[in-house]
């Protein structure tokens, strides 16, 4: 088996094996990309995508701050760049696994797919949607979901996909701040050897809604049939033509809307614009995750949030490689069901949560023992900083000691990665981000708006020209946009994300609101995390500030086990732990022992929540949640002390 990482001065490099099949083998690509960001934007538009109509260099990138546009004037269609110009291949697109493990996995090749999506955009031009419409997606992972974004692409309609388990009021919100007209859903989906219904949840959303038509997919009742505003996914498709013209879309047309929470939990759309946001997905997957013609992706992430969008989904499909999706629980029916789908399906990039390693840390070593899983040649993670522990556990015992680790960095809101570490350049150290994509250029300011020195944790912000991929705003909500992302910093890109310089290399710290002001110290909640978490009992932890009239604020900690049971004694080696690693100015002033911690289905953890419930405030935005028993658990414990 090959190798692809080598060991020196502590730290891993590529191996000659990868720097050979690397698309990008040298540093010297930073700086050419920093000698000119907008050309060399620009002629990777060019030779990366298919277009209709190209633009003029003088509009190759725009800017009227807070806006600005790329490829200005450039015309194109996403679906085509997705599928049309891979059709010669007779190639596999999608894997679909479901969860019920008699269910047979489907696979579909580009051909396949094309036919599918061509069919379902009929369906939506025949109940009246057109370009610039919006589209509401509230589906599991299944083929559908592609489908449906894909036909979207196609028309120029603009997709809204919400989470397939949000609550009918979050559902709600989401159709009625986008006006939307035709929602996509399914009758439900397997969860854990559960069906989940999410009938119900439909009919409740569109109550009070200018919904017009509900498009149904039958997962888990075949024979069930639709009237009034719902009808059949699959008998609507079976009545449409097989061909449908694409849309010509301007490059700055927008392509779909995602909604993300904010502080105070209430959503705000998103917006992504077509050709920025097409460039700069086909890049960051084809040179992060090395894309060759015969690698399988598998993104673990859920549809429901940019993570699925851009690399279960578009990424690949635009450098025209296979993408595997998987319907349901990372533990089903035993927690070696990953393991057996990656050795299946000869996986070679395996991209995840930090979250979901440390949970298979909890389940042992011997759901993995019995895989080889030689067929990986790239591991990533993506939602939150992973620490240390953690990432020697997903390099030994996932990666075989073998696999370079991308440890990548970006946002619902930069679209895709912005920060890490390429493949055929490296290094790979636990715990460090890396560098920016070339073409982009992010600073770490001080309170003062100056640069940091050495290791000074300081506010993560981005430059001009911005990445191709980010945001064009907040759907009809300017003053939202404006406040969230450009009041702080003049003409930069306020990310809200903390971190320092490590040698060159950026280290994520996590979410400014995220950073406490302990005694006049400046800490960073991840800091803490990473400290405790280093103790071997210790699974995960969340660390949340609360105020104190003396120190002005004081650290609480959330504490998952991994062995052992919770006490005193242990709550006070954990003080120590901290104490010893960063200081006593850090020691959390109490310590939780938790069975979860509220999280997103990406694997995000909701320190918000855990703010308001020691606030003893109602927590906002609980129906986000993949786990929102947790909140009542927590509640009760935090009540007995």
């Amino acid at each position: 088996m090959n190798s692809y990482v080598t060991k020196k001065a502590g730290k891993y490099w590529p191996s000659k094996v990868m720097k050979k099949m690397a698309w990008v083998n040298s540093e010297k690509i930073y700086k050419d990309a920093a000698k000119n960001p907008v050309k060399f934007w620009g002629k990777l538009a060019q030779e990366g995508l298919t277009w209709e109509k190209p633009w003029e260099s003088k509009n190759t990138y725009v800017q009227k701050l807070p806006y600005f546009w790329w490829f200005k004037g450039g015309k194109l269609n996403f679906c085509v760049n997705a599928l049309d110009r891979h059709l010669d291949k007779n190639k596999t697109a999608l894997i679909w696994v479901p969860e019920p493990v008699k269910e047979k996995i489907i696979k579909l090749t580009y051909r396949q797919l094309y036919d599918k999506v061509n069919k379902f955009a009929n369906v939506l031009k025949k109940l009246g949607v057109k370009k610039g419409d919006r589209v509401a997606i509230y589906l599991p992972l299944i083929p559908e979901a592609l489908i449906s974004m894909l036909a979207c692409t196609r028309i120029g309609a603009i997709h809204t996909v919400v989470f397939s388990a949000f609550s009918a009021e979050a559902l709600k919100a989401r159709i009625i701040d986008g006006d939307v007209r035709v929602l996509i859903s399914a009758d439900g989906y397997y969860r854990r050897g559960k069906k989940e219904d999410l009938s119900k949840k439909v009919s409740q959303a569109i109550k009070g809604t200018k919904i017009k038509k509900v498009v149904m997919v039958r997962r888990l009742s075949k024979k069930k049939n639709y009237s009034g505003k719902f009808t059949s996914f699959d008998k609507e498709v079976e009545k449409a033509d097989s061909f449908c013209k694409p849309e010509t879309m301007n490059s700055e047309d927008p392509l779909f809307i995602l909604y993300t929470s904010g502080t105070t939990g209430k959503p705000k759309g998103v917006v992504h614009d077509t050709g920025g946001y097409a460039t700069q997905a086909y890049y960051t997957t084809k040179w992060n995750f090395n894309l060759h013609e015969d690698d399988v992706m598998w993104c673990t992430a859920d549809i429901g949030w940019i993570t699925g969008h851009t690399y279960a989904f578009y990424g690949p499909l635009l450098t025209g490689n296979t993408t595997l999706i998987y319907e349901g629980a990372p533990d089903f029916p035993n927690p070696s069901r990953w393991w057996k789908i990656i050795e299946q399906n000869k996986v070679t990039v395996f991209y995840t949560a930090p979250t979901v390693i440390r949970m298979y840390m909890r389940f042992g070593d011997k759901y993995i023992n019995k895989y080889k899983l030689k067929s990986l040649r790239i591991l990533g993670t993506v939602g939150e900083p992973i620490d240390k522990e953690a990432w020697g556990w997903y390099f030994k015992k996932i990666g075989k000691s073998r696999c370079p680790i991308l440890d990548t960095w970006w946002q619902t809101e930069t679209g895709g990665t912005l920060i890490n570490t390429l493949p055929g350049i490296g290094p790979f150290v636990p715990t460090i981000a890396g560098k920016s994509f070339p073409g982009t250029k992010h600073v770490i300011l001080n309170k003062d708006k100056k640069q940091t020195k050495g290791k000074e944790v300081g506010f993560l912000v981005q430059l001009s020209p911005f990445a191709p991929g980010m945001l064009h705003g907040v759907w009809n909500n300017h003053k939202k946009y404006v406040e969230t992302y450009w009041k702080k910093f003049k003409n930069k890109y306020d990310t809200s994300d903390g971190a320092y310089l490590d040698k060159g290399l950026i280290r994520i710290t996590g979410r400014t609101d995220d950073v406490m002001k302990v005694a006049g110290h400046r800490l960073s909640t991840a800091e803490l995390e990473n400290a405790i978490d280093n103790h071997p009992s210790v699974n995960e932890s969340a660390v949340v500030p609360v105020p104190d009239k003396i120190k002005g604020e004081i650290p609480i900690a959330f504490v998952v086990l991994e062995k052992g049971k919770p006490s005193q004694e242990l709550e006070k080696q954990l003080k120590k732990q901290v104490d010893k690693e960063i200081g006593p100015t850090a020691r959390p002033s109490k310590v939780f022992f938790v069975r979860n911690l509220p999280k997103t289905r990406s694997g995000k953890i909701m320190r918000r929540i855990l703010k308001s419930i020691l606030k003893q405030e109602e927590p906002k935005g609980v129906s986000t949640l993949v786990n929102p028993d947790s909140v009542e658990e927590i509640k009760k414990i935090v009540s007995q002390k």
